[in-house]
C-alpha cells in the first residue's frame, strides 16, 4: 500500500510516495516560484506529480494528501498562502485531482502544512504518544498545529494552531497577512535575514542573504546575527507561553528549516521562555526539535490522506479528521 504526499511551501514544493510505516520510498522537489503567476506555481506542482508518476510504486497509490502553507480551506479545497501572493482561494485540490497521472476517483485531501507536520510528529516523531502538544514549523513562514486530548485538532477550516499569526508586539511591523506584530515577522527565516540586514550585517561575498548565512555569522560571533536570532527566540517564547497558558501543553516541538540551526534558535528561545512562562502550569514545558526533520510535512500529508481514505488513523484522531 502506497500513500502519496505533496508539501507546498514558500521555498519548495515537494512530493513523495510513502509506505504504511511512514518511510519515504520516492521523493521529488521543485523550487517554489513564490513571486510567479498562479499557473507557474501550479506547473511546479504538476512537475512534482509527473516525477512521482514515473516510478513503479505510483501504480499502488491508494490516497494522496496535500500539506500547504496557509491559510487553507479544507472544506473548499482552496489555499491562500501568505507568502505566495498569486494563490488566493486557489482551487488546489481540484487542480491536483485533474492532473492526468492522478487515478480517477482518488480524492486528494488538503491540510495546512504545519498541521501535516503535527500529524507526522504525533505519529512517528517527537510528540509520539503525547496528549497535548504544539508543533511548529519555523521556515520561510511560521506555522503550527495542535494535539489536544491525544487527537489532532485542525479546526473547522483546517487552520487551528496557526501560531505564526499571533501578535506578540502590538506596535510591531505589519505582517503580509495584514495584522501587526505577528510572530512570523520576527521569527521566520525571512524575518531573521531582514532584521540582520537592517542592523548592518552583510552576507559573505556572493552568498544570498538568508537565515542560514545569518546562522553561520552568529556561530562566528557576529553580534548583529546573534541579535537577529535572539529576537526570533523571544517572539517564539512569547507565543509558546501564551499557547501553554491557554491549553496546557505537555511538549512543544519545533521543526522547519530555521530549526535546523539548533542552539542558535533554541538557546535564546528557552532563555526567554523563563521570562514569559511564569505560571506554575506553564513553567518548564519541554521545547524540543522535531524528530522527523525536513520530511515531516510529507509524512504528515501522507498520514492525513490515509486517515481520510479510511486506510490508517496514523497521526490523526477524532478531533482532527481532515476533510477532502
Amino acid at each position: 500500500m502506497v500513500y502519496g504526499a505533496l508539501d507546498i511551501g514558500g521555498t519548495k514544493i515537494a512530493g513523495a510516495l510513502v509506505d504504511a510505516d511512514g518511510h519515504l520510498l520516492v521523493r521529488s522537489q521543485r523550487a517554489t516560484p513564490a513571486r510567479g503567476s498562479a499557473e507557474e506555481l501550479m506547473a511546479a506542482v504538476a512537475a512534482v506529480l509527473d516525477d512521482l508518476a514515473t516510478h513503479p510504486e505510483w501504480a499502488s497509490l491508494s490516497c494522496l494528501g496535500i500539506g500547504s502553507a496557509g491559510p487553507v480551506d479544507t472544506v473548499a479545497g482552496t489555499v491562500g498562502p501568505v507568502n505566495i501572493p498569486a494563490w488566493r482561494a486557489f482551487p488546489l485540490v481540484a487542480r491536483v485531482r485533474a492532473h492526468p497521472a492522478v487515478p480517477a476517483g482518488l480524492r486528494p485531501v488538503l491540510v495546512g502544512d504545519a498541521v501535516a507536520m503535527t500529524a507526522a510528529e504525533h505519529w512517528l516523531g517527537a510528540a509520539r504518544g503525547v496528549d497535548n502538544a504544539l508543533c511548529m514549523v519555523v521556515s520561510t513562514g511560521v506555522g503550527g498545529g495542535l494535539i489536544l486530548g491525544g487527537a489532532l485538532h485542525a479546526g473547522t477550516s483546517g487552520n487551528a494552531g496557526h501560531i505564526g499569526h499571533i501578535t506578540v508586539d502590538q506596535n510591531g511591523p505589519v505582517c503580509p497577512c495584514g495584522a501587526r506584530g505577528c510572530v512570523e515577522r520576527f521569527a521566520s527565516g525571512t524575518a531573521i535575514a531582514a532584521h540582520a540586514l537592517e542592523s548592518g550585517w552583510t552576507p559573505p561575498s556572493g552568498a544570498p542573504a538568508t537565515a542560514k548565512e545569518v546562522e553561520a555569522s552568529a556561530r562566528a560571533g557576529d553580534p548583529r546575527a546573534l541579535a537577529a536570532f535572539d529576537r526570533a527566540g523571544r517572539a517564539l517564547a512569547a507565543a509558546i507561553a501564551a499557547t501553554t497558558a491557554l491549553v496546557e501543553l505537555d511538549i512543544v516541538v519545533i521543526g522547519g528549516g530555521v530549526a535546523q540551526s539548533g542552539e542558535m534558535l533554541f538557546g535564546p528561545l528557552r532563555h526567554h521562555l523563563t521570562s514569559y512562562a511564569v505560571l506554575d502550569f506553564t513553567r518548564d514545558v519541554p521545547v524540543v526539535p522535531a524528530g522527523l526533520a525536513l520530511d515531516a510535512g510529507l509524512i504528515g500529508a501522507a498520514a492525513a490522506g490515509a486517515a481520510a481514505a479510511g486506510l490508517s488513523r496514523a497521526g490523526t484522531g477524532a478531533a482532527g479528521q481532515p476533510v477532502s
